[in-house]
């Protein structure tokens, strides 16, 4: 297997991490600016655009894609279309997803944004491609995240419409 070297290895991660953490927390606190409904996509678009803009920016040296330049054209199409990606899911945009079609959509995300790691591995390039793997565990964090915060919110609606609203006793007696 080949070894990449520690720089390539460093640049996987943090990449990883950008698409993973840090776009979704800038945009989390960013959530209510008139500039996503401009540019936002519905989400049947924003997660292929992802998912080919990341595995062109992963894969481009190992299939022979990658452009005059490099990494200097790659990341910021990938940083612009993770922007893309995550609008639906955290901003307040006409094309926000409710909470299933959330959880559903990092569901699908993740191991689709993982696959070119996997192609990586099986190139030699184990430890850049673990390091990318790790680094976008975030996504898959923030989808059980949000799974669960959707479960209890909708048990807390269905136990509040099954209480007695007239003090008469709970077990219905």
């Amino acid at each position: 297997m080949g070894h990449p070297d520690a720089m390539s290895v460093t640049g996987m991660a943090w990449s990883a991490l950008l698409v993973a953490a840090v776009i979704p927390a800038a945009l989390r606190a960013l959530r209510r600016s008139p500039l996503w409904d401009r540019i936002g996509v519905p989400a049947p678009l924003a997660l292929p655009l992802l998912v080919l803009a990341h595995a062109w920016s992963v894969l481009g040296d190992l299939v022979g894609l990658r452009p005059p330049g490099g990494a200097l054209v790659t990341e910021p199409l990938l940083l612009i279309t993770a922007v893309l990606f995550w609008l639906p899911v955290l901003a307040y945009t006409r094309h926000r997803l409710d909470d299933i079609g959330r959880c559903l959509y990092l569901f699908l995300a993740a191991p689709l944004l993982d696959l070119p790691a996997v192609a990586a591995i099986a190139a030699g390039h184990s430890t850049a491609g673990l390091a990318m793997i790790v680094g976008m565990l975030p996504l898959g964090i923030t989808a059980a995240a949000l799974t669960w915060s959707w479960v209890n919110r909708e048990e807390r609606e269905a136990r509040s419409l099954a209480l007695p609203t007239s003090g008469g006793d709970p077990l219905g007696r």
